[in-house]
């Protein structure tokens, strides 16, 4: 297994005393309690409050300025105090901020990542089992009533709406910025953006040039939402639409001269064998000229391990609330499919905003 210098240490030889495992088994046992606790230490101000506090604070000054009960302070700070997130001093029984408290407070990944599994998954979770051994996300009947969450992202509750493409707009918009001059390299003058959800990266590329027409590919209600996103923005009347649900092996892409498709975190939501069918169908459309721009956070490539934990739990997301049988990849299994497709890897651009890769994929030179 190919892994990235900042894994292999990790992943390959024991890192704990045995104490220290034991301490972290049970801190697995108790994982839920943790996550609720620590997110409502965020939502309560609590740890706003000991950021600004550096002298720190008592139960009572906590519970004055959040009109939270003694009680309810005391229960949030006794288990944040064993989940590491704040400190205390014995003598004066005053809470601080721990490093761990402070990333929780300021780290926008953490905090996009304590919505999208509260208001995303956590209920769902609980069916994780079910998810696994009937290849279904059985969690996703929490939400909705949907073959995939894929169909109900327009008609999900507002605020599950609103962490769901928090999350996926976080990891994918910071990493616009270095990814257009990839893809605007071979100055492309027409764009096939596969999943283009609601029209974000469609919108800079046709800032970024003037001259490219996009055409935007999804869900029938995805589109909708795209349009009304995109309307009366600058550009708007170079962004087009076809509708279409790719897990329908029939349905194609739609033909024409095209000199770049863009495909950002979209192979992840399918198995490996609809990638297969779905790349198969790009091929059928691409030409000799044609380069398709595949951007995926693969868990193997990341400079840093906290990344690949992220990853590889949102696989767990996929398993058990968007389809049942979609991951995120490691960067070999994706390659393998690209080239099962008809396809080749010209070039790999790394380290890409939250982590990202571009495969620059073109036809098989015979």
């Amino acid at each position: 297994m190919n892994l990235f210098p900042s894994l292999t240490e990790r992943y390959t030889r024991e890192q704990l005393s045995a104490r220290e495992a034991q301490r972290l088994a049970e801190f697995i046992a108790w994982a839920p309690v943790v996550f609720q606790v620590s997110r409502l230490m965020v939502k309560f101000g609590i740890l706003d409050l000991l950021r600004d506090n550096a002298d720190g604070l008592t139960v009572d000054q906590i519970a004055q300025h959040t009109k939270l009960s003694v009680y309810a302070v005391k229960i949030l700070t006794d288990a944040s105090l064993s989940a590491g997130t704040i400190l205390v001093d014995a003598e004066t029984d005053r809470f601080t901020l721990s490093k761990t408290g402070w990333f929780l407070l300021t780290d926008p990944a953490t905090r996009v990542n304590i919505d999208f599994n509260h208001d995303v998954n956590y209920r769902g979770l609980f069916h994780l089992e079910e998810s696994l051994v009937n290849k279904r996300p059985e969690g996703l009947k929490t939400l909705g009533t949907w073959p995939t969450i894929y169909e109900g992202l327009a008609q999900l509750p507002e605020q599950v709406q609103k962490s769901w493409f928090g999350f996926d707009h976080f990891y994918s918009d910071h990493s616009f910025d270095e990814a257009l001059p990839v893809v605007f390299a071979s100055k492309p003058k027409r764009l096939m953006d596969v999943g283009g959800n609601t029209g974000r990266f469609a919108l800079r590329c046709v800032e970024y040039d003037p001259q490219v027409e996009v055409t935007i590919v999804d869900l029938p209600g995805q589109i909708d939402m795209m349009r009304r996103n995109v309307a009366n923005k600058p550009g708007a009347d170079r962004i087009s639409s076809f509708a279409t649900n790719l897990l329908e092996p029939s349905n194609s892409l739609p033909s024409g001269e095209w000199d770049a498709i863009w495909m950002s975190q979209f192979l992840d939501c399918f198995a490996e064998k609809e990638i297969e069918s779905i790349l198969r169908r790009a091929a059928q459309v691409m030409s000799a000229h044609t380069h398709l721009y595949i951007m995926e956070t693969f868990w193997d490539r990341q400079r840093f391990e906290p990344a690949t934990l992220c990853l590889t739990m949102t696989s767990v997301y996929f398993s058990t609330m968007a389809n049942g049988n979609s991951k995120m990849y490691h960067s070999d299994d994706l390659i393998r499919l690209i080239s099962r497709a008809g396809l080749e890897v010209e070039s790999i651009h790394d380290g890409l905003g939250q982590g990202h890769t571009i495969l620059d994929v073109t036809l098989k030179h015979i």
